[in-house]
């Protein structure tokens, strides 16, 4: 057994604990789930000698109930109890003992008048029977949302809890009008075989119990902390400066966020010793409104009520100057005399995050040598086929005595040229053949003859063909049957 400190009400978790007393590690299994609080009276001892019989027990998701320790148990945060239920038991972790108890009993108007009780520890077996319960909610819910939907019922079942002893499942649905589900109790209980009992939530209950990540990034306060939910209208988003888009000020639920209340307070402070938005401004120019307010900058910017497209932004301690100018009826200066011209301020960037090209620079010397690398591999054949062509001359081979003499070998007299491969242009062929040509002695003048013969045409035919570059495959264009 263990304290069963998930939102789920599972028994496997982190702390580890295994006795039926609970976990009485209170800073951190005590706030490992959904709307936790703080027992910051923990380790403060009670001056009074009554202590307090009332303990908080939480149930899946959100739901919490106060329970008074009748048989005086010792319980901690995570103890696992069996509590009083109509009808039957129900199954439950202590989420808070202690004298704080009696603070969250008053902020939630729980009256002490006629308590639920607690039995006592859960034992094995309503552990056991208590899980499998919890294990049959996932299916139940989908077998509902058919049911429902075979019916014809605009609602949406959004969560099903079992309780602890399984002889109750409460079907939690959200629904735009009043629903008639007199059929569809019928159709559940004959499917089920328990006691069936629906309850209607509203759209941000729903985002309370299943949870989620909001847009900035972190669990939605809803499911974590925000236990009362205040009215949002539209109004908190102007007095922000915020644009009117329901895509953005909206939160999962599909109402607006609760969040827009949060800063709304130091909006309205700080917007109290600026003029009204509405402030006409008359000039010797023309008379010009407010545009746009900045509470962080403190500026407001005017435009002419004739052209609105050139504005103009004023400190609030000028606009308020000029507001009692007119007060007394003068006529301020036209607004391009009156706007400043503001000081451009120069910055030293010292870590050169802002230029852009801080990656190329060190990259320069590698692509120079990149592209010479390149140019170099690109040259390289047209200088072996120049080389080949210089080797067949005759005159290169009068020049090299030594290889004539190592040629005079018995097994390489008997070799003779092949005269059908020499017509062939190929630059390969002409180097295959002047191979041989070096290697022949002088002895055999008649065959030296033919091979130079042989060797100048193809030396004259290369030299009329221009060599050939060397182009990457490309596929060929696609014909156009409409063409």
């Amino acid at each position: 057994m263990s304290c069963g400190c998930k939102t789920s009400g599972d028994s496997a978790h982190s702390c580890g604990t295994k006795s039926a007393n609970g976990c009485e590690s209170v800073n951190t299994c005590g706030n490992s789930y959904k709307l936790s609080v703080f027992d910051w009276l923990s380790n403060v001892q009670n001056p009074a000698q009554t202590r307090c019989d009332f303990v908080e027990v939480r149930f899946k998701n959100d739901r919490k109930l106060f329970y008074k320790n009748v048989n005086n148990i010792p319980l901690h945060i995570g103890s696992v109890v069996t509590v009083e239920s109509s009808p039957g038991h129900d199954v439950g972790v202590v989420s808070l003992t202690g004298e704080l108890v009696k603070i969250q009993m008053k902020k939630k108007r729980a009256s002490e008048e006629n308590p639920l009780k607690i039995y006592r520890l859960a034992n094995q077996k309503d552990i056991e029977v208590w899980q499998e319960a919890r294990k049959k909610e996932e299916n139940v819910k989908i077998e509902a949302r058919k049911i429902s939907h075979r019916i014809g019922l605009e609602m949406k079942i959004t969560d099903v809890e079992y309780q602890g002893d399984s002889s109750k499942v409460t079907f939690y649905y959200t629904a735009d009008n009043r629903i008639d589900f007199r059929m569809l109790i019928k159709e559940l209980a004959g499917a089920f075989r328990t006691k069936i009992d629906m309850k209607q939530i509203g759209f941000r209950q729903e985002a309370a119990k299943i949870g989620g990540i909001g847009s900035c990034g972190r669990e939605l306060c809803c499911s974590t902390w925000l236990t009362d939910f205040r009215s949002v209208n539209t109004n908190v988003a102007r007095y922000q400066q915020l644009s009117i888009n329901p895509q953005k000020l909206a939160g999962q639920c599909g109402k607006l966020k609760c969040c827009l209340n949060y800063e709304l307070d130091s909006y309205l402070d700080a917007l109290s010793h600026f003029p009204s938005s509405s402030t006409m401004l008359d000039t010797e120019k023309g008379r010009a409104f407010c545009i746009k307010i900045d509470v962080f900058k403190k500026k407001m910017w005017f435009a002419y009520v004739d052209s609105s497209m050139a504005w103009y932004d004023f400190d609030v301690d000028l606009v308020k100057k000029m507001i009692s100018q007119n007060k007394r009826g003068e006529k301020t200066l036209p607004l391009e005399d009156l706007k400043q011209p503001e000081l451009a301020v120069k910055t030293v960037d010292l870590i050169q995050e802002s230029s852009v090209d801080r990656f190329e620079k060190k990259n320069r010397g590698f692509n120079k040598n990149r592209n010479q690398g390149q140019n170099q591999n690109q040259n390289r054949p047209n200088n072996n086929q120049n080389q080949g062509s210089r080797k067949n001359r005759p005159e290169n081979s009068s020049e090299r005595p030594e290889r004539s003499d190592k040629s005079q070998r018995p097994e390489r007299q008997e070799r003779q040229p092949r005269p059908e491969k020499s017509v062939k242009p190929n630059q390969n062929n002409t180097q295959r053949q002047s191979r041989p040509q070096q290697q022949k002695p002088q002895s055999e003048k008649p065959k030296l003859e033919n091979a130079e013969a042989v060797n100048s045409n193809a030396e004259q035919k290369t030299q009329n063909q221009q060599p050939k570059k060397k182009f990457k495959k490309k596929f060929p264009p696609k014909k156009d049957n409409d063409a």
